[in-house]
């Protein structure tokens, strides 16, 4: 969006809010910005403080934010309260859930407590009757045209490489892989910058919209994978088992522990598979160059789970075999 339309915005944004807001004196500040076309301010008045979410309707479905947002709330999820809408321009008068997020507080100490508590609310989300919630499944063509990024925006306009011919055999694999496992209520993008630790140490969920009926296993290793934050692989493996247990014994999951980390590796291979392409895609297309450095992390995600399986050893030969690829780490 060019600085004219964020002007233009920006003041109907305080129009709006000059409606709504008990008195006509507040204080607009820039909160962020993310990997879409969606702004986030923070508005204060007085004691008050609130977040508007500014998501240009030509551009950003902010109707899924709210069929999806009051969902949650319904059980037990913490996430933005809505206080006012304007679905035709686009706005959103939130809660504010403060700004400290999970990325800016987790170190070796606090790790354990956050993400079992993160793990928590993955629980919460799955034990949902997604049935009852109007969004769309996480299917083949789904997973598959996310996947077809890697090559046209990662491989192609990156690194200036062609398509490999076993691709779509690698991509058939990681649909089946997600199609045969339980399949409930998915954020989608469940990572350390999307949750926020709030007061009373609660968990924050936000940037919810985008939810599906997926795959068991993708938010956690959304979560545990995190293309923003590195983890050594036995922490992981004891996150795993944490919300393995935990899923058994809420029914979630009948299956192995072994059969459940394939699940989760193959997931995530999909998962980065996307993201190397979105970061890409966020350069070459938006001009937002500060997700080219999390390149190097999740390819190294890519190549652990690609040398761990067989099925995968042709593209895991052909990355560790193209100097442009590996030059990345």
């Amino acid at each position: 969006m060019n600085n004219d339309i964020n002007d233009k915005r920006r003041q109907a944004i305080n129009e709006w809010l000059s409606a709504v807001l008990p008195y006509h004196e507040f204080e607009l500040t820039v909160a962020s910005s993310d990997a879409s076309f969606r702004r986030y301010f923070r508005v204060e008045q007085e004691e008050s403080t609130w977040i508007v979410m500014d998501a240009p309707p030509e551009h950003e479905d902010i109707d899924s934010f709210v069929k999806v947002a009051e969902f949650l709330a319904q059980f037990a999820i913490h996430v933005p309260k809505i206080y006012a809408k304007d679905l035709q321009q686009g706005f959103l008068l939130l809660s504010d859930l403060g700004n400290t997020s999970f990325l800016s507080v987790l170190n070796n100490t606090s790790a354990d407590a956050l993400y079992e508590k993160a793990i928590d609310e993955i629980i919460k989300m799955q034990l949902s009757p997604v049935n009852e919630l109007a969004i769309a499944d996480y299917n083949s063509e789904s997973l598959t045209r996310e996947m077809a990024l890697f090559h046209e925006w990662f491989l192609q306009r990156h690194l200036d490489l062609p398509q490999p011919d076993f691709l779509p055999d690698v991509f058939a694999l990681l649909c089946d892989n997600a199609n045969n496992q339980p399949q409930q209520f998915v954020h989608r993008d469940y990572h350390s910058r999307n949750l926020m630790l709030v007061k009373d140490k609660d968990v924050g969920v936000i940037d919810f919209q985008d939810a599906v009926v997926g795959p068991v296993s993708y938010d956690l290793v959304s979560l545990l994978r995190d293309v923003y934050i590195e983890w050594p692989q036995e922490k992981v493996s004891q996150w795993i088992h944490y919300y393995f247990d935990k899923a058994q014994e809420n029914h979630l999951i009948d299956c192995d522990k072994e059969t459940f980390i394939r699940w989760f590796d193959l997931m995530g291979l999909q998962r980065h598979l996307k993201i190397l392409g979105i970061f890409c895609r966020l350069y070459y297309r938006d001009g937002k160059d500060g997700y080219l450095k999390d390149l190097s992390l999740t390819l190294r995600y890519v190549l652990a789970v690609t040398a761990r399986y067989p099925e995968l050893e042709p593209l895991h030969q052909y990355l560790t075999q193209t100097s442009s690829i590996m030059a990345i780490q």
